[in-house]
């Protein structure tokens, strides 16, 4: 470009007004004048709405309104495809790469047992027990990354998810919590300001007691020796050599469970926790420790 057409450029830039809200306007014969209805010659008479009827006169009938004959949503039967729907238990999704990422920014002590109280605290989770939130459950996205040894106890977990953890001399407990234990254990501080004891946490419904006592699903009511069977079975399926956690440095937080009444490790059902003045008020009346007893 020859320096000539670059000067008139600049100079009838020069000139131009600035650009503004002010001096814009569309291009030419992009609009067209709007068509006013029921003025003479610009659409008189009928103005575009035909002869007669509700579709001219503007009564038309509701939506689903057919004319008269029984309507679509009434004809159809109904099916049970929803039924209950407001009634099922939720469970909120942890990924094995949100808990990786949780470990590495040190929102989560690998060292000691994660429940609950661990998760919402370090943000991981958010869990809603007015809305039917029953816990989390632990699905696989990420099981290629993981590479922590971590103690873990969630309400749901899916088999490769639990390979994942073990393979690397970690433990999965799936544990149930009805929603008055679940609304303490995600919220420890605020319970324990009440100045009450900890309560007994309740025993799963019926229709979960399967689940929960089932050794493949690392159920916290499952027999022990079943569930290492169930360990040995689930590393050949996946073809890795399952570590002996109890040669581990680690073994006794491994090793670390929850009573099926307890709720908070360390910390037995019946026990006041003084925030104020720091202490643990433990009963002694032979009555409230046989209540509390598992």
């Amino acid at each position: 470009m020859s320096g000539s057409s670059v000067n008139r450029g600049l100079e009838l830039l020069r000139s131009l007004p600035r650009v503004s809200l002010a001096n814009l306007r569309p291009n030419p014969g992009s609009k067209k004048r709007e068509r006013r209805r029921g003025r003479g010659r610009y659409g008189g008479r009928k103005c575009g709405r035909g002869h007669k009827g509700e579709r001219q006169r503007g009564n038309r009938p509701r939506l689903g309104f057919e004319g008269g004959q029984t309507p679509f949503y009434l004809a159809i039967p109904k099916y049970g495809f929803n039924e209950g729907h407001s009634l099922r238990r939720q469970y909120q999704p942890l990924s094995l790469q949100r808990l990786q990422y949780l470990i590495d920014l040190g929102r989560v002590d690998p060292t000691q047992p994660i429940d609950l109280t661990q998760l919402t605290n370090a943000r991981g989770v958010t869990v809603q027990p007015l809305k039917r939130d029953y816990g989390v459950q632990l699905v696989e996205e990420g099981a290629d990354i993981f590479a922590a040894k971590v103690n873990i106890e969630v309400q749901r977990a899916s088999e490769l998810a639990i390979a994942a953890i073990e393979k690397n001399g970690g433990v999965v407990t799936t544990s149930f919590y009805d929603p008055r234990s679940l609304e303490i254990l995600i919220k420890p501080v605020v319970f324990f300001l009440r100045g009450k004891p900890i309560p007994k946490r309740m025993l799963p419904p019926e229709d979960l007691v399967r689940y929960y006592t089932d050794p493949s699903n690392r159920g916290y009511l499952a027999d022990p020796s079943k569930v290492a069977e169930a360990r040995l079975e689930l590393a050949k399926k996946y073809g890795y050599v399952l570590p002996d956690i109890t040669k581990d440095e680690l073994f006794k937080m491994l090793s670390a469970r929850k009573d099926p009444r307890q709720i908070f490790f360390g910390l037995a059902p019946g026990w006041i926790v003084n925030l104020a003045d720091k202490k643990i008020l433990k009963p002694t009346d032979e009555n409230l420790l046989k209540y509390y007893s598992s």
